[in-house]
C-alpha cells in the first residue's frame, strides 16, 4: 500500500502540499520574546525543507519589556513569515535583503546569498515643522523596487534635509544626481541610494533619515540584476 505521507491534505481552510509537519521547538533564541535574525534563518531553512507545515514556537517574557521591544520591531515576525513563504514556495526570483542590525544588504536567490554589501542605515528622526512633522525610520518588512535611477535622475530634496545640513533650500529643489551615481526607489517612499559628489547628501557622516546608503560600486555591480517589482526585505 503506497504511503500517504507525501500526498496533499486539507484541514478546514488550510491546504498542505504533504503531511510532514515540523513541530514547535523551544530554541531559546528570542530577544526578550521578539523574533531575531536567527529565527529568520532557522525557520527559513525549515520552510525550504519541503515540509507541508512549519509551526513556530511561543515565548514567555515580561509584558512591559515585550511591549517596548515589539513597538519598534512590530514587522519582524511578518517579515519572517514572508521570507519563509518565499522559500517554501520555491520562488526562483532574485531579491534584496537588508539587515539593519548587521549593517548589510544581500542580493539573494532562493535564500542563497549571491553578494553581501555594507550599508549605512539612516537614524530615526522627526523632520519637518509643526503641523507637518513626520517621524522617519528605516523600513521594516517587505518593500518592492519601483525604479532604479542613475545620476541623471533629478530628485526633489525635501526642505528639511537642507535645513538639517545647515543650508538654505533653493527655489528649485530637484537636483540631478542628488541620490548619487545609482539609487533604488522603493514603494512607500523608501530609498536605497549612493553618496553623491555634491548636495546635502554628499557628507560621508550624514545618512538620510529613514534611508539606506550603499556603496556606489556595489549597487553598480548588481545593477543588471535589479528590476521593477523585485522584492526587498528589511529586518
Amino acid at each position: 500500500m503506497p504511503s500517504a505521507l507525501f500526498s496533499p491534505i486539507r484541514l478546514a481552510d488550510l491546504e498542505l502540499a504533504n503531511r510532514i509537519v515540523v513541530s514547535p521547538m523551544c530554541q531559546y533564541s528570542a530577544d526578550d520574546g521578539v523574533a531575531s535574525d536567527w529565527h529568520i534563518n532557522h525557520l527559513g531553512m525549515l520552510a525550504n525543507s519541503g515540509a507541508g507545515l512549519v509551526i513556530v514556537e511561543m515565548t514567555d517574557v515580561e509584558r512591559r519589556r515585550a511591549d517596548a521591544i515589539v513597538e519598534s520591531r512590530e514587522n519582524r515576525m511578518q517579515l519572517m513569515v514572508a521570507l519563509a513563504r518565499r522559500d517554501a514556495g520555491g520562488d526562483k526570483g532574485l531579491n534584496l535583503a537588508v539587515s539593519a542590525d548587521k549593517g548589510a544588504m544581500y542580493l539573494q536567490r532562493e535564500g542563497a546569498q549571491l553578494r553581501e554589501m555594507p550599508v549605512k542605515i539612516g537614524l530615526e528622526a522627526t523632520v519637518g515643522s509643526v503641523p507637518d512633522e513626520v517621524r522617519l525610520a528605516a523600513p521594516l518588512g517587505k518593500r518592492v523596487v519601483v525604479r532604479v535611477v542613475d545620476s541623471s535622475y533629478a530628485w526633489e530634496i525635501p526642505s528639511w534635509v537642507w535645513k538639517q545640513r545647515g543650508q538654505t533650500p533653493p527655489a528649485d529643489r530637484r537636483i540631478e544626481g542628488a541620490l548619487g551615481p545609482i539609487a533604488i526607489l522603493l514603494d512607500g517612499g523608501a530609498v536605497i541610494y549612493s553618496r553623491p559628489d555634491t548636495g546635502p547628501l554628499a557628507a560621508a557622516a550624514y545618512v538620510l533619515p529613514g534611508g539606506v546608503r550603499a556603496e556606489a560600486a556595489d549597487l553598480l555591480a548588481i545593477r543588471e540584476n535589479l528590476a521593477a517589482g523585485m522584492p526587498a526585505y528589511f529586518y
